[in-house]
């Protein structure tokens, strides 16, 4: 880094060569050399052979390698850029995707030994279980701490050392693990459409967004992000009762295994009016009369269920106005 003293430092913006730059960003020559090629950095200024590089090319630096970390490409990169640089404003954008990054859950990290591990799951050393426990994300290893893990959720980690003193295997455990979280996933994939549907398609239809649109899906974004959580906590509750009861009946009154099948409950006869059969006989015939119907009805629950949803969503933003 150039400068010429402390006072012609507290004078004039830093400057640096690109190898400085380099080693203040992280990044490498080539990389500085490569987002200039791709006009994601500003022109630096030449003087004499050497390009000359400021604090904004520092800064704009730890920009990309931040939205690189949360998963932007660079292209997606170089329209927000774009934008900031032609004076739309990037405030509002970037709060968006602080807010969309941030913790979903008020669970802190926490670490553990190798040590305190092993004596959670018996006692005796694992490498495999370990192992697909780091595979899952239930662990995280430490660099430079061969016999020390990060534990993003705790409470995760609690429930397998629950499970296995109950007499469940790790793989049983794992697999179960597995086979949950693609479940949640689709969960979770869901209920983003549905409300990118309903409310955050006014503020992000048109990319990048404005600066005050992504305020505004920010703020919003604060306001549902409990949601999520406090409806499947809620459905996972009136589950577990359900099954949990059905369960219980099944094994003290039949000699059968148990079964997702058996936990359903008992067909109904719903009476048609005659009329009503006769006229879906006449559109699909009767050999599809019955499977029409059950789509139908199907359909119809699907519709009813959607519409509770938003029923229950513009209740809530009512109560907010009011309070």
């Amino acid at each position: 880094m150039s400068g010429g003293g402390p006072a012609a430092a507290g004078r004039r913006a830093a400057e640096y060569r690109i190898e400085d730059l380099a080693h203040a960003s992280g990044a490498t020559v080539r990389t500085i050399r490569a987002y200039q090629d791709r006009g994601l950095l500003p022109t630096p200024e030449r003087r004499g052979r050497a390009n000359v590089y400021r604090d904004t090319h520092l800064s704009r630096l730890r920009q990309i390698a931040d939205l690189l970390d949360r998963g932007y490409t660079l292209a997606s990169i170089k329209e927000l850029l774009d934008a900031w640089d032609t004076g739309r404003g990037l405030g509002g954008v970037l709060g968006l995707v602080a807010e969309v990054h941030g913790p979903w859950t008020d669970e802190r990290a926490d670490r553990v030994t190798r040590a305190e591990l092993e004596e959670r799951f018996g006692g005796r050393p694992d490498d495999e279980a370990i192992a697909e426990a780091v595979d899952l994300g239930v662990l995280e290893r430490v660099p430079g701490r061969a016999d020390e893990f990060l534990v993003p959720s705790p409470q995760e980690l609690a429930v397998a050392v629950e499970l296995f003193g109950a007499g469940v295997p790790l793989n049983a455990i794992s697999g179960h693990l597995r086979e949950l979280r693609g479940q949640v996933e689709q969960i979770a994939s869901r209920f983003l459409e549905f409300t990118t549907e309903h409310v955050f398609a006014r503020y992000l239809g048109h990319r990048p967004p404005t600066d005050a649109d992504a305020a505004e899906a920010a703020s919003m974004v604060r306001r549902l992000r409990p949601l999520a959580q406090q409806t499947v906590d809620a459905e996972l509750a009136r589950a577990m009762r359900t099954f949990a009861t059905r369960h219980l009946e099944h094994h003290l009154t039949t000699e059968g295994p148990f079964t997702s099948d058996s936990a359903g409950p008992p067909p109904v006869s719903v009476p048609l009016p005659p009329e009503t059969i006769s006229a879906v006989e006449s559109l699909v015939g009767r050999e599809n009369a019955a499977a029409f119907i059950a789509a139908a009805a199907e359909r119809e629950v699907q519709t009813r269920t959607l519409d509770s949803l938003a029923a229950s969503h513009a209740k809530n933003n009512k109560v907010d106005q009011v309070n």
